[in-house]
């Protein structure tokens, strides 16, 4: 298969790595200062681009990549607000494919399903109250992870007596803090903490007056996401519209 990485940071390093090893040819890598090799014929031969940029830079990637009729595999988060209708139509009446996730990771989408089947239960027991918590290294832009507000929303879809999510207490990467964890009765609190370089750290906790149930994702480095993403290309190849981690695991 012939792959395009947009973005050329660290998790573009360890897609093409991956890539190669799994018998893949790269043959076009976009980074912020060649963004003219979109209209090359090396990113057009691509039968899938890799995009792991950032919110602000992930749209505009897209639209270049189809204009192209490229398709996509994205893992930048944080664009989703403003652009999500947008995309959602070119995937549908426009053609277009784009397979997004807000962590390829394999043990967070058996983490995910964990996470559902939990909430589910707990609907039953409303003495348990329930946050969040993600930490991230210092660099990252946007807060929550998009990880998290992925989880959460699954949690308040299981939950009646859950309306929403909203920010928790922020630790910064400067170190200065704000937000609180106390909130209102209706909203699931997602706690953000931005420290040295960690990979990402994702909890659930379930509190009680009697105990504490917490379940826990931690990856040890950014390997288990671009493996996902080089497997998410794989099956996008061969797959069309707007796709999910949800069409490549079925759990």
């Amino acid at each position: 298969m012939n792959i395009a990485l947009i973005g050329y940071g660290k998790m573009g390093h360890m897609v093409e790595s991956i890539a190669k090893a799994r018998g893949h040819s790269i043959v076009s890598i976009i980074d912020v200062d060649n963004l003219s090799d979109f209209d090359s014929e090396a990113f057009a031969s691509a039968d899938v681009a890799i995009e792991f940029t950032n919110p602000t830079a992930a749209y505009d990637n897209y639209l270049r990549a189809f204009r192209h009729n490229v398709k996509v595999v994205s893992g930048s988060t944080g664009w989703m607000k403003e652009h999500g209708d947008d995309v959602r139509r070119l995937c549908t009446e426009g053609g277009h494919t784009l397979f997004w996730a807000s962590n390829f990771s394999v043990g967070v989408a058996i983490f995910s399903a964990v996470n559902r089947y939990l909430a589910k239960i707990m609907n039953g027991f409303p003495q348990y109250d329930v946050r969040m918590s993600e930490t991230h290294h210092v660099h990252k832009l946007d807060a929550p992870s998009g990880t998290a507000i992925t989880l959460a929303e699954e949690i308040t879809e299981q939950l009646d007596r859950k309306s929403g999510w909203t920010k928790g207490r922020q630790l910064h990467a400067d170190g200065t803090e704000d937000g609180t964890n106390d909130v209102d009765a209706s909203l699931l609190p997602i706690e953000s903490l931005r420290r040295d370089e960690v990979p990402g750290i994702h909890s659930v906790i379930y509190d009680s007056p009697a105990d504490c149930i917490t379940i826990t994702h931690d990856a040890h480095s950014r390997e288990g996401f671009a493996l996902g993403a080089v497997l998410a290309a794989e099956y996008t190849k061969d797959h069309t519209g707007l796709l999910t981690t949800a069409d490549l695991f079925k759990f």
